[in-house]
């Protein structure tokens, strides 16, 4: 049996390798191939194909070497339009784009086992982009046992593994129960405008990160695993509190912010107390290793924070100053829920390292797509927030970068925007395609996140890791 498909793939710059590893098993389970093999061919002379690591700085020394190897805007006899009578006007002055493109592949092969694509822990599939922006595609072909289908989709459905696994619904209630626990101890003038925020609901996710990784070990305890997972919320919710201050927002989940109903001065006291609670309840744990773990995620998110609020208005920033804030404000709690989720349950070194490494790159998908919701009614959020804010946001930076609508992005973010302005630079980055490939990259994360996870022994987590992986990030469809 075989099956065509062809992947329809729009490009946003001249030269750009764009990671289509997630679209390609999307595909994979939309056939239902199981075992078999993946026929890849470029549709285009200028568009070729790569299997390599994806790291921004190697993508960019690698663009540098086609750069080099076969440079624009120095004579090339293809672009010699005298000498082809037979072309029109309208030809494109690519000669370059065709000499690099013999430095790639054309077409390729990858295989397939068990529904998922055989790439070793650090391989992404590419299609590299020699002569764009264009509307380019690639031809799929798949052979070999086929198994049920599935209908293609890029983003985990509504309905995941996640909350249907019954032992994970059980440990979500413990998070639950030690929140409203820890709550109700509380004085009340901090206690209501927490539990305010807290019975607003949320998406949980990094409490059940740490209590998923607290099943990875020799000691696993339940009840340890809550109380840790309910403290790392509750650092997360004081983020918030003091983030609504800054920001001054009205609401948070549909209510009411601490500093918009009870005041500047209450929102810091909340803040602090729940930060220093949070540290104080995993403290009581008595593992020195968890406490060092959590108390350096706080480090890094105060002074990411710093940066944050010192960065406003400094449009469009760049990707490594904005990776660098994105790893302290959200990634830090990520990958320190996984870290000491797992060190709690005692589990080893080597695996430790490798959910760390896992929450880290989930933290920084999650980030890009709360970037993209600030241009979604269906966020529940302001629209045109970080506009407004001055803040450096990844759509932002690349809608900068369009060859058509950089420029005018650009000289509205020079000055502070009023609210035509604002919408005008919606309605600008949306047509860059800039949220197109935010939402690329933040999808492609997760998979190399996943892959980190491949070789590890995780004792039956690893689907409800990738189950809560991918609806992390599925928020704004």
């Amino acid at each position: 049996m075989i099956v065509g498909r062809r992947l329809q793939l729009p490009t946003s710059r001249s030269t750009e390798f764009v990671d289509i590893t997630a679209r390609l098993q999307d595909e994979i389970a939309a056939a239902g191939l199981r075992n078999g093999r993946l026929h890849l061919q470029s549709l285009h002379t200028t568009l070729g194909l790569a299997v390599n690591e994806n790291e921004p700085f190697l993508l960019e020394d690698l663009t540098a070497t086609l750069e080099r190897l076969a440079p624009a805007g120095v004579p090339y006899r293809h672009d010699d339009l005298v000498r082809r009578p037979s072309v029109g006007p309208a030809e494109p002055i690519n000669g370059h784009a065709h000499c690099r493109q013999l430095l790639l592949l054309p077409a390729c092969t990858l295989l397939v086992e068990e529904g998922r694509l055989v790439l070793g822990p650090w391989q992404s599939v590419f299609a590299v982009e020699l002569d764009g922006p264009r509307q380019r595609q690639v031809a799929l072909q798949m052979d070999g046992d086929f198994g049920r289908r599935r209908a293609a989709a890029r983003v985990i459905a509504p309905t995941t593994t996640v909350e249907a696994d019954s032992k994970l619904a059980r440990e979500r209630r413990l998070v639950e129960l030690e929140l409203a626990r820890q709550l109700l101890v509380d004085p009340e003038p901090v206690q209501l405008p927490m539990r305010r925020l807290v019975e607003a609901g949320g998406k949980r996710v990094r409490p059940l990160l740490a209590m998923l990784s607290s099943r990875l070990g020799r000691r696993a305890d339940p009840l340890q695993a809550a109380a840790l997972a309910g403290a790392i919320e509750l650092i997360h919710d004081a983020t918030l509190v003091h983030d609504d201050y800054v920001d001054e927002a009205p609401t948070r989940r549909g209510r009411p912010t601490v500093a918009a109903r009870e005041g500047a001065s209450t929102a810091i006291a909340v803040g602090d107390y729940y930060f220093a609670k949070a540290v104080r309840v995993i403290a009581q744990l008595g593992n020195p290793d968890v406490t060092t773990t959590i108390a350096q995620a706080v480090e890094a998110i105060c002074l990411a924070q710093i940066d944050d609020v010192r960065l406003r208005g400094a449009f469009p920033g760049d990707y490594e100053t904005y990776l660098k804030v994105v790893r302290g404000k959200t990634a830090a709690l990520f990958a320190a829920a996984c870290r000491a989720g797992a060190q709690l349950a005692g589990a080893d070194e080597a695996l430790i390292a490798r959910l760390e490494h896992f929450g880290d790159l989930l933290g920084i998908a999650f980030q890009m797509v709360d970037d993209l919701l600030d241009y979604s009614e269906r966020s529940g959020k302001p629209l045109g927030q970080d506009i407004r804010q001055r803040t450096v946001s990844l759509p932002l930076i690349y809608a900068v970068e369009h060859p058509d609508h950089g420029d005018r992005v650009r000289e509205l973010l020079a000055g502070t925007p009023d609210e035509e302005q604002v919408r005008e630079v919606q309605r600008l980055v949306i047509a860059s395609g800039a949220l197109d490939r935010v939402g690329e990259e933040a999808r492609n994360l997760v998979s190399t996140a996943l892959r980190e996870l491949e070789e590890a022994d995780l004792d039956g987590v690893r689907t409800l890791l990738a189950d809560l992986a991918r609806s992390a990030i599925d928020r704004v469809h």
